[in-house]
Parts: C-alpha cells; structure tokens; sequence
C-alpha cells in the first residue's frame, strides 16, 4: 500500500549559490557519506541538488512533519546505481507511525534543475 509520494525539483545554480553563501550548509543537510564520493572527492553540485531534492520530496511523502532532520535521513547509490534511502532518528520514527516498511527512490538531473521522487510503501 502506497502510504505517501512525493516529488521535488530544485535549481542547480541557485543551489549552488546558497552553498556558496551559507557556510555550513552542506553539513546541516547531508551527512558526509552525502557529501563525498567513494574516491574521498567532493560530490558534485548537481548529484547534491538532487539529493537534496530527494530529501524534500520524502518530508513531503511523510505529510511534512514539523521537526524532522535533515541528516536524519541519507540518501545513496547501490552499486547497480539504484538510489536507496536510509532513515533514523526523526526520519524513521515518523516513517515508523506511519507504517512505512519501503522506500522507492528516483533522482535525476538535467538541463539545469535536478529532481526526485520518493514513495513511501507500507
């Protein structure tokens, strides 16, 4: 049973700008898994537009809950490039009230805007 879907979008270069602007606010939105690639390198900022986009769009596919983390949730790819959700913390127990037993993921990025959406299953 689907329990809540959600989508976002989110502007590459304004991402980008309030990275650049904001000191910190790539460590109050993603935990460092996010953040790096497996070579130890910075991820790029379309991959981390995206990531953020999935972020909103699950807050979204759980009714936009006041009080939810940010780093509460991480989002990342299996080897076989299927992005995949990992909750805990305010994440997960809202996902656990509401019954949620599985996450569908889909990230994209092109022509200057990155997207997501996710699906919450119970």
């Amino acid at each position: 049973m689907i329990i809540g879907v959600g989508i976002d979008v989110a502007e590459i270069d304004r991402f980008a700008a309030a990275l650049e602007r904001t000191p910190h606010m790539a460590e109050r939105l993603f935990v460092e898994r996010e953040l790096l690639l497996p070579s130890g390198e910075r991820r790029g900022t379309a991959s981390l537009a995206a990531r953020f986009a999935a972020k909103e769009a699950l807050a979204k596919a759980l009714g936009a809950p006041a009080g939810l983390q940010w780093t509460d949730a991480e989002v990342y790819v299996e080897d076989t490039g299927q992005p995949r959700l990992r909750v805990r913390g305010t994440v997960a127990a809202r996902a656990a009230q509401l019954g949620v037993r599985k996450w569908h993921v889909s990230l994209s990025h092109d022509a200057g805007v990155a997207s997501a959406v996710v699906i919450a299953e119970g």
